[in-house]
């Protein structure tokens, strides 16, 4: 039996998904940068909330400020509480 192969992926079809839009991106952790200015800590589920898209592009906006060095997370049991570096958890 002959082994599956992946399909062949170009480099234009990942320009267009959606996902890996970097400048929706970027403008999200801009709205979770202030968010977080504006409201102090909060968990994810509060911020998903307060900046109004999908949780998976907030939580790809979270990976480039912490990347960064701009937040700071916290575990609290099931929960991360997410902050400004700098701020007060």
């Amino acid at each position: 039996m002959a082994a599956k192969t992946a399909p062949k992926t170009t480099k234009a079809s990942v320009a267009k998904t959606p996902a890996l839009d970097l400048s929706r991106i970027g403008e999200t952790a801009g709205s979770v940068w202030r968010v977080l200015f504006e409201n102090g800590p909060l968990t994810v589920a509060k911020l998903v909330k307060a900046v109004g898209e999908p949780r998976d592009l907030v939580m790809q906006a979270i990976g480039w400020l912490a990347r960064e060095g701009k937040i700071c997370v916290k575990e609290e049991g099931r929960n991360c509480l997410l902050c400004l570096q700098g701020s007060e958890i």
